[in-house]
């Protein structure tokens, strides 16, 4: 039995589909997707953190303004600030991690940890409730290259640019990319079921708002979640996670050119459905 206002361990998986996008470029290939030799394609959890703090910091925009009103009462700026900011103050950040407000204040080092250890500060959070793990495709990708050209020149005696082979794409892709709730870590973090719920929320969001030039066509095809029956776990995540991966039709060693290639499994497996608390897709919203 679930015991009240215990946050459960929670084990997520989200089935993401890629069409003609990079969906995590790799600076160290000329931002070509993010490939394994064997040509399995991968999306780094930095990755998709990156998408979740950006709606968060962006407090103006339409999913904040959304969200922020479907919490009673109704979250505030204040306590849902992002320390993984371009613009933070690393003095104020030490002087608020001395003074006792910064656990308070940053709702992405709560959730997923912090990195921000200065010396004297072995107190502060260093690892989070939430770890997204590293997504990959169910089939290889194919990478596709094409010059970028404008109009203009950028470059003097140019009559017009070019950027070789600067739009680097994949053709399609299904990705499996899961996540871990784990309730240990939020005795230190302060981390509350309040702070997963807004995670959970904001997961549907992550592609969608946060589309870019060589990013336009990713979404999240289900975003498939679990809570355990209790903070310790009650089945492998393991299980749960070859049990929602779709499988791909045909030859697994071709890359794919549409959704429909895929095995898709529609819900959770009958051997688990007495070990869960609770079960959904983020996605049927």
């Amino acid at each position: 039995m679930q015991e009240e206002g215990k946050m459960l361990r929670g084990t997520g998986l989200l089935i993401i589909e890629v069409v003609n996008s990079n969906p995590n470029g790799n600076p160290d290939r000329d931002n070509d997707p993010r490939q394994r030799p064997d040509g399995t394609g991968e999306i780094s959890p930095v990755s998709f953190k990156r998408k979740i703090r950006d709606l968060i910091e962006n407090k103006e925009g339409p999913v904040w303004q959304e969200i922020v009103g479907q919490f009673d009462p109704p979250l505030t700026d204040e306590h849902y600030a992002v320390l993984e900011s371009r613009d933070r103050d690393r003095s104020q950040i030490t002087r608020e991690i001395n003074e006792g407000t910064f656990i308070n204040k940053y709702w992405d080092a709560r959730v997923f940890g912090c990195t921000f250890l200065e010396e004297n500060l072995s107190n502060s959070i260093k690892t989070g409730v939430v770890q997204f793990g590293l997504g990959l495709s169910v089939a290889p990708v194919a990478i596709e290259r094409m010059t970028n050209t404008n109009k203009s020149g950028v470059q003097e005696g140019k009559d017009r640019g070019m950027a070789p082979l600067a739009y680097r794409i994949i053709q399609h892709g299904v990705y499996s990319l899961p996540f871990f709730i784990n309730p240990t870590a939020a005795v230190k973090s302060a981390c509350t079921k309040q702070d997963i719920a807004l995670l959970l929320k904001l997961i549907p969001y992550a592609y969608p708002h946060t589309a870019s030039y060589l990013r336009p066509f990713v979404n999240v095809r289900h975003a498939w979640y679990v809570e355990h029956m209790s903070p310790l776990g009650s089945f492998s995540d393991f299980q749960l996670i070859t049990a929602l991966t779709p499988k791909k039709k045909g030859d697994p060693s071709h890359p794919s050119r549409i959704w429909e290639d895929y095995e898709v499994p529609a819900g959770l497996p009958k051997e688990l459905k007495n070990k869960v608390h609770s079960f959904k897709d983020l996605m049927s919203w």
